[in-house]
């Protein structure tokens, strides 16, 4: 499973509904039929994101479960997608200034709702990563969360007339800086230099606003940065996209003030949220076990990360897996179009991995075109299904470099480890799966059988 997600509706057959539909996606999910019950639940289970209906009859509706959930310092930091049949802007402003991260209003599209919890797993999974590289917890976070409460951003808003960038940048008002760019090259250039949020206009006549966003989620200067998308709301499937690409929120137009006020205030407190963790990082230690080129850990972070896991399996039974993922036919693209840009796919390579695991998974590059990545708590078909998901969501989008786009496939070998193995063990028969799916024609998944575990 690749999030745990928690449905809250006071109606069954809406519960079944997004269940069904997130369990498609392989999503862990949990339901909860009222805002106490989903209190309680947030409380005891480790969760990645709560769908919350906004509408529930009785002692607590979402806009107040939400409200208390953001001011626990040991539940805020979850993300809160709001469901409702409600239309109207005050009552998406209403369920924003309760602390919601976004909103979604009924009946459910599959490709908005799926777009919208991609893109918040991605910012809580990088958020997660922070925290358990600095040691830092959601209790002893919180501090650090208030003080950068009323801090000032610099906005760039890319857009021409027909975007209206003007009329954004005055809701916008004084209390954050906006600077307004025409042209999409010059705005790229001035995203690279202390910009806070990118706001981009989807409806522009003289650039293609999609093109802008992919460009930034390419670029590893503005790959960070928030960005906020404006659009027709006719235009459901220019939002889909966009989100795949990487926007972490969207408003449509007619815009209206205080909902823009409020989603730029949302991205910029977690944008600063997220830069004062990378300022608590360990730079001797990040040198030490990071991979310089895609950020990812290296061979010897690994090794370290999975010791826990061995001890967990061989002391209580806890299951882990394995997956060893190598770029097919990399030598031949460095050999084609030079280790420039051989590195450059290694590093969007990296980050699509990262952005489609778990936080709690143990991601590196262990060497070469080669990724190592553990799985906690995680059987051998558990595994195969998201290395399958990883592979065809890499073969399935190409990869942008320099303007040119190219189709890229992955391997996959994936090995449950057996109780009483040692690393070099089950790697042994991660990487004989591997071989075999390189030998069997590449781009696909092969797993090792535990039968084999016995002979390795």
């Amino acid at each position: 499973m690749s999030a745990r997600i928690l449905v809250v509706d006071d109606l069954a057959p809406n519960r079944n509904l997004l269940d069904v539909k997130l369990s498609a996606e392989y999503y862990d999910v949990l339901t909860a039929e009222s805002g106490e019950e989903a209190l309680e639940i947030a409380a005891k289970e480790r969760l990645d994101l709560i769908l919350m209906d906004a509408m529930m009859p009785g002692g607590m509706d979402g806009f107040e479960a939400c409200r208390q959930l953001k001011s626990n310092p040991a539940l805020y930091h979850i993300p809160v997608i709001m469901v409702t049949a409600l239309e109207e802007t005050k009552d998406r402003i209403r369920g924003l200034e309760a602390g919601a991260d976004d909103f979604i209003t009924k009946p459910i599209d599959d490709f908005n709702l799926n777009a919208r919890v991609r893109s918040l797993l991605r910012l809580k999974m990088t958020t997660d990563q922070l925290m358990s590289h600095t040691g830092h917890t959601a209790e002893n976070c919180r501090p650090m969360f208030d003080k950068i409460q009323g801090r000032a951003g610099r906005i760039l808003l890319i857009g021409d007339e027909g975007g209206q960038p003007q009329k954004v940048a005055g809701m916008i008002g004084d209390t954050h800086e906006a600077i307004i760019e025409t042209d999409p090259v010059e705005a790229l250039r001035k995203a690279k230099s202390g910009i806070d949020l990118v706001v981009v206009s989807l409806v522009a006549k003289s650039f293609d606003g999609l093109r802008v966003c992919a460009s930034m989620r390419f670029a590893s200067e503005t790959r960070d940065i928030p960005i906020l998308a404006i659009g027709d709301p006719d235009d459901q499937s220019c939002f889909v996209r966009a989100f795949d690409i990487g926007v972490n929120d969207s408003v449509m137009r007619p815009v209206e003030s205080q909902e823009v006020r409020a989603r730029v205030n949302t991205l910029l407190r977690r944008k600063f949220y997220a830069d004062s963790l990378r300022e608590n990082f360990n730079e001797d230690l990040e040198m030490v076990i990071s991979d310089p080129l895609t950020g990812l850990g290296n061979r010897r972070f690994f090794d370290r990360q999975v010791d826990p896991l061995f001890e967990a399996l061989n002391a209580e039974g806890t299951n882990f897996s394995i997956m060893v993922f190598d770029i097919d036919h990399f030598k031949r693209v460095n050999d084609i179009l030079g280790h420039d840009m051989g590195d450059q796919i290694l590093k969007e390579v990296a980050a699509r991995i990262v952005t489609n695991m778990r936080a709690i998974d143990i991601v590196s590059r262990y060497g070469g075109e080669e990724f190592m990545i553990a799985m906690p708590e995680t059987t051998e078909l558990d595994a195969f299904q998201a290395a399958e998901r990883v592979r065809a969501f890499m073969a399935g989008t190409p990869i942008f470099v320099e303007g040119q786009a190219l189709s890229i496939t992955m391997s996959c070998g994936v090995a449950q480890v057996v109780r009483g193995e040692q690393l070099r063990d089950v790697f042994r028969r991660a990487d004989s799966a591997l071989y075999q799916a390189k030998r069997t024609g590449r781009n696909r998944v092969e797993a090792a059988s535990a039968n084999q575990a016995a002979a390795a």
